[in-house]
């Protein structure tokens, strides 16, 4: 499907359209007049419903618009090819998730009775145009059946849930109640076709007549200009979760705001400075650049599609066991995306300092001050993330005086109440004296009972939240679904403005040392695939497996700061 959000006279396009070669305007018409049928729900895998038919027809393959839409050059001479950039990312690689995959067996083996619900409501987001096709048929999306994992995508709906968050999800929604809650959980709407058909496809540029009538002629769709396609309100629709609690008899006993993405980002000063999610996930590069291939004018800038979150761990675990996921972007595109999404945690993500080292009798303190510069939580996202301050201190001789925060080949951190037992976790620190008391910045869920757990289904509130604020986040103010929980309350250090912990070390005299901090990241902590082990089905057993071959590079350094001290004879001098 060519997306041409150009602009030109009908007499340049006529004579553009007789220099293109026949294959390119013989393939786009191929995309036009090859249409797909409609299918029974029995025949799509999809879960039988009021309905008897699924329309396939709602959605495109991406690898339809790739044809327009990649070999793109900035100014520069950079590729921003967009189909290139988007296949190697998270959102094209949605389904394919073994962690996701995992996770939603494991629910549906902790809650059979709402399996069926489960794989919907999962699947509305990880696998968007399988499962809306199949709600507009009167059923439900089903994930299992969908997996593409070594194996060809046989039904009709397969390739369709493989494509994952593809094109023609995010460019035809529909921009009603973006940014509410009865849009958030995936439940966004798809724009219908008009009487004649047509399927409007939104963009963030005014297209002419004449590129409209091509487009619509080549593919069904008619581009539309839309303010919301660049707003965060569309994002917000899958990144903000709330989830429901489910008793042991299958009752529902509460509900959990799983993940705020959104609101966190409302509550904090991004908005105020014009600063969107695709501000920050889509950074524009400067024009002129055509955003078509084909029939493609220069535009003054482009939105870049590959969509760096922090998940650069699975982007490798993806690109490692690619032939079993069912990976079809090139190695080499999923490790570039790895490695700008490192770059991004490593320059724009958050800054560590220290300060006010000084001996206090035989004891060395300092201060360590963190400060996120990400526009909402940090982290933020599914709960299993976490980022924690490793600090070492080292004599002028070169022994190591003290090390809280060291992260072993596992992925545990030495010395982490949550890593050692599934029902402790490490408390929010003000002050840290020993090794064993680690700052970790982190969501901790608790079942009914106050215990913590890693079961999204079972949660029903938070024990702790001490995950590092935006910029002017107020705890003060904040709403109950984005509220600060446990210690960092309380914690008058603790603000939008960051978080300072201040150490006591005792220390031998006569000496001076080294204090180093890192601030390190994993997206998926040591406990989070650890408790997927006891369940005895493929996807956890999968992940699992996955974890332990990989572990050891589970995690990033996210800033670093030091500072040398002199002896406590040198500084009374």
């Amino acid at each position: 499907m060519a997306v041409c959000f150009s602009s030109g006279s009908d007499v340049s396009l006529r004579e553009s359209l007789w220099r293109l070669p026949p294959l390119v305007l013989c393939g786009a018409w191929l995309v036009a007049t090859t249409s797909t049928p409609a299918v029974s729900v029995a025949q799509s895998g999809a879960r039988p419903g009021a309905h008897s038919e699924v329309d396939l027809s709602r959605f495109a393959h991406a690898d339809d618009c790739q044809s327009c839409h990649n070999n793109l050059v900035s100014p520069a001479g950079q590729d921003v090819s967009i189909g290139t950039a988007w296949r190697a990312t998270m959102m094209a690689n949605s389904s394919r998730d073994p962690y996701w995959q995992a996770a939603v067996r494991r629910e549906t083996l902790d809650h059979p009775s709402h399996a069926a619900t489960i794989e919907d409501e999962c699947g509305g987001c990880h696998m968007p145009m399988s499962t809306q096709i199949a709600r507009a048929a009167g059923g439900k999306g089903s994930v299992f059946t969908h997996l593409p994992v070594a194996r060809p995508q046989r039904d009709p709906l397969g390739r369709l849930a493989a494509d994952g968050v593809s094109c023609t999800v995010c460019h035809q929604m529909a921009p009603e109640g973006l940014g509410t809650r009865e849009r958030f959980n995936g439940r966004f709407l798809i724009t219908p076709p008009t009487r004649a058909g047509v399927r409007q496809i939104y963009g963030p540029f005014e297209v002419d007549a004449g590129r409209k009538t091509i487009m619509r002629s080549v593919t069904g769709y008619e581009q539309v200009q839309a303010r919301h396609i660049s707003e965060s309100e569309m994002c917000a629709s899958c990144h903000t979760l709330v989830t429901n609690a489910i008793g042991p008899n299958g009752d529902l006993i509460g509900s959990l705001p799983e993940q705020m993405n959104y609101p966190e980002w409302r509550h904090s000063a991004f908005p105020d400075e014009g600063k969107s999610c695709q501000f920050c996930h889509m950074p524009a590069v400067a024009g002129p650049v055509r955003v078509s291939s084909v029939l493609g004018d220069g535009r003054a800038r482009l939105s870049r599609h590959a969509l760096v979150g922090g998940n650069a761990h699975m982007l490798r675990i993806l690109n490692r066991f690619r032939d079993e996921l069912g990976v079809t972007a090139a190695s080499q595109e999923i490790e570039a995306t790895a490695m700008a999404t490192i770059r991004q945690l490593e320059q724009d993500t958050a800054i560590v300092s220290v300060t006010a080292a000084r001996w206090e009798g035989r004891q060395l303190s300092f201060d360590v001050n963190v400060r996120n510069s990400t526009g909402h939580k940090f982290p933020t996202g599914f709960p299993s993330r976490r980022a924690w301050l490793h600090v070492v201190v080292t004599d002028d001789r070169g022994n190591r005086a003290f090390e809280s925060g060291a992260v072993d080949d596992s992925g545990a951190i030495v010395g982490n109440d949550g890593d050692l037992s599934r029902t402790a976790f490490e408390p929010h620190y003000e002050t840290i004296t020993r090794a064993d008391e680690v700052q970790i910045y982190e969501p901790v869920l608790g079942d009914r009972w106050g215990v913590p757990t890693t079961g999204l289904l079972t949660a029903t509130q938070y024990l702790k939240d001490n995950r590092l604020l935006p910029r002017g986040f107020d705890k003060g103010t904040a709403a109950a679904e984005i509220a600060v929980h446990g210690g960092a309350r309380d914690d008058v250090s603790f603000t939008g403005a960051g978080d300072r912990v201040q150490f006591h070390v005792v220390a031998a005299q006569g000496r001076g040392y080294e204090v180093d901090v890192e601030l390190r990241y994993q997206s998926i902590g040591y406990r989070w695939a650890q408790s997927l082990e006891p369940y005895d089905a493929v996807e956890p057993r999968r992940f699992a497996s996955y974890y332990q071959a990989t572990s050891a590079g589970s995690s990033v350094v996210v800033a670093r700061a030091s500072i040398r001290v002199d002896s406590a004879d040198s500084a009374d001098r």
